[in-house]
């Protein structure tokens, strides 16, 4: 079993930079890939970023005001948020996959495991 905990969300103004992060613990060796989520209240969970846990380069960001990089040694990913608008108020979720062949799928379905979120509002 393996538990995720986010933290770093909070208020703040538009153009304001902030970093979440997610702590991973428990067993950690079937980590593929991690991802970021979010969602905002009714609508549905959207992939953020997302890049594998051991090697490559290659990630995925929704927007180029977003970085996601991994301290593997620490279990810790992170998710660096900069020039924020109102339109990026959300819970933002960091979630776990498993599975190498659902790495490139954009839906939250694929991940197996995820936290509780951390509360991002951006005011203008």
């Amino acid at each position: 079993q393996v538990q995720l905990l986010e933290s770093g969300g909070g208020l703040v103004q538009s153009g304001d930079s902030l970093r979440l992060t997610c702590e991973l613990s428990g067993c950690t060796s079937r980590i593929y890939g991690m991802g970021w989520f979010r969602q905002a209240s009714g609508k549905n969970r959207e992939l953020v970023a997302r890049r594998r846990w051991n090697g490559g380069s290659s990630a995925y960001v929704q927007s180029g005001r977003f970085t996601i990089s991994l301290d593997n040694a620490n279990n810790t990913v992170y998710l660096q948020l900069d020039n924020l608008n109102v339109e990026d108020t959300d819970i933002y979720y960091c979630e776990e996959l498993t599975e190498p062949r659902k790495y490139y799928s954009y839906f939250p379905v694929a991940y197996t495991y995820w936290g509780q979120g951390t509360q991002v509002t951006v005011s203008s």
